[in-house]
């Protein structure tokens, strides 16, 4: 499967995941508002996922993939899923124990993960019970990271990346259900995420079944920590833990001062971030996902220049879809907050307030997409202890610059912290990956950035102008205003965008409709 197919599947299925997504936060926002309970729940929501960013889906992923499709190739198939029984026998008995001891120790975790609810008991209890409920959640979606590692070293994207569409349709199926019949909806809601995790796991299985692999579990564990292969692994772990998930490292030191700011801060600050993850998700997840199997295959096969050649692209893909991503939010955030979060419970000061943040996430989305276009270049070498280190410094940015922002600007100024670390993040991985020669910006890949920055520029003016021009004839006063509206400025903007991409030869416009033209006649 070619990068850029690898890429649209991925991120094509994780378009929808994020449209679910959007509509199961629709019927948080409705139902809990943004005051103690959405932040409760929200906590409880934060936590397992967390640790399913920092152990599987970051840190596991980032050393097995690598191991496993290097396997694939020198060792055939039977020899790498041999290894990889090994490896989730010992990483489930390690995360069983890990739940264990935090299901006993939660209201500590809590306290910790969120200290301004320690001022309000009945807050502090409720939080307490729904991440009991919730983070059994980690064990299910750390089996899950691992069956999609196995089927995306095989080329195969289309199944993992819809997992998160079973999360979503789990918790709207749960929170509709625990509405009709419950006093309390959010304990539904959190009951509709740890179940959510057991179907994914189900429907995964499948799909490896029809590809064969055949996971056999292992009890001898101590002898598994004996293997060289697993040594490895696990030395690449560690190190990874950090490097991999420093965003949601960052997300937790946002949530811990944010819990400190007022009453509906953790709610405004998650609403934002969710829009964010839209493009960060679908763009840099399908980009990361994507390129580290790949990435390892050709340097396993000593293509170093092909390798270069799919980074250099990878970058491309990014700029070409986060920097618009960043104009949207930026020019159109009140319109886009107030369309999918203002009903309910959730009111307008509320969308003023989400909104604020969503601009300050905004700044700082290209880079990290960037660095999770960047990132797999060192993990498909071996290398997880460089990112450590940088995400070391880009915690403490962070961390200083929350400090400083958060008195003045309130919830604002930490996201305003987070975006201001992404830079200083992107400049690391840049800057280290042409100091080792592991990879640099060509002559031409600086032509192609300059002009996608232009298009860019040319949106941007586009954007404000339209969006003026159509506030006064169009006010936002309903859902169907606001439909109209948005539509109009989405095609009008798209359209600039296409024809300068095509002006500055960005994009080969002529070539991608004619590639979807051809595909249309062979499937018919």
């Amino acid at each position: 499967m070619s990068f850029i197919k690898s890429i649209a599947t991925f991120g094509g299925f994780t378009m929808v995941s994020r449209v679910t997504g959007f509509l199961r936060d629709m019927l948080i926002a409705n139902f809990l508002g943004a005051g103690n309970v959405s932040d409760a729940f929200l906590v409880s929501f934060k936590l397992p996922n967390l640790f399913r960013s920092l152990f599987a889906e970051g840190a596991f992923s980032s050393a097995f993939v690598p191991l496993f499709s290097s396997q694939l190739v020198s060792s055939g198939k039977q020899k790498s899923i041999e290894f990889a029984s090994r490896a989730i026998s010992l990483l489930c008995c390690i995360l069983l124990v890990f739940v264990i001891i935090f299901e006993l120790g939660m209201p500590y975790v809590v306290r910790f993960l969120a200290p301004g609810f320690a001022s309000d008991a009945s807050k502090m209890l409720l939080t307490t019970e729904l991440c009991r409920i919730t983070f059994p959640f980690l064990l299910f979606i750390s089996i899950v990271s691992f069956q999609a590692g196995i089927l995306n070293s095989l080329d195969k994207f289309a199944a993992p990346a819809a997992t998160p569409i079973i999360l979503n349709l789990g918790i709207i199926t749960s929170g509709i259900l625990s509405i009709m019949f419950l006093d309390m909806p959010v304990y539904g809601l959190s009951w509709g995420i740890t179940i959510s995790g057991l179907i994914e796991i189900i429907w995964l299985k499948y799909f490896l079944n029809k590809e064969d692999v055949k996971i056999t579990p292992k009890l001898s564990l101590i002898s598994i920590t004996k293997d060289p292969e697993i040594r490895t692994l696990f030395k690449r772990i560690a190190p990874g833990i950090v490097g991999a998930g420093i965003y949601q490292i960052n997300m937790v030191v946002d949530t811990i001062l944010v819990s400190l700011v007022s009453s509906g801060a953790v709610s405004w600050l998650y609403y934002a971030n969710r829009l964010q993850q839209l493009p960060l998700g679908v763009i840099g997840a399908a980009i990361s996902v994507a390129l580290l199997p790949l990435l390892s295959k050709k340097l396993k096969a000593g293509e170093l220049q092909e390798a270069s050649q799919t980074q250099d692209k990878a970058v491309i893909y990014g700029l070409l879809m986060s920097l618009p991503a960043t104009v949207i939010f930026i020019c159109l955030s009140d319109s886009l907050i107030q369309l999918l979060f203002e009903h309910g419970k959730f009111n307008s000061s509320d969308t003023t307030a989400t909104s604020l943040a969503l601009k300050a996430y905004a700044v700082g989305l290209p880079c990290y997409v960037m660095v999770k276009a960047l990132m797999p270049n060192f993990f498909a070498r071996g290398d997880t202890k460089t990112p450590v280190k940088y995400s070391f410094v880009v915690f403490l940015t962070n961390l200083g610059l929350n400090l400083i922002l958060m008195k003045p600007f309130g919830h604002i100024g930490i996201a305003i912290a987070t975006s201001l670390s992404a830079f200083v993040s992107l400049y690391q991985y840049i800057h280290g990956l042409k100091k080792l020669g592991f990879w640099s910006i060509s002559t031409e890949l600086k032509s192609t950035i300059k002009n996608i920055f232009l298009c860019t520029l040319i949106l941007a003016i586009t954007l404000y102008i339209t969006n003026l021009i159509i506030n006064i004839y169009i006010p936002s006063t309903s859902i169907v205003a606001l439909i109209i509206k948005l539509s109009l400025i989405g095609i009008i903007g798209l359209a600039t965008f296409l024809i300068s991409a095509k002006i500055t030869k960005v994009l080969d416009i002529t070539q991608i409709i004619n590639t979807f033209i051809k595909r249309r006649k062979n499937r018919c």
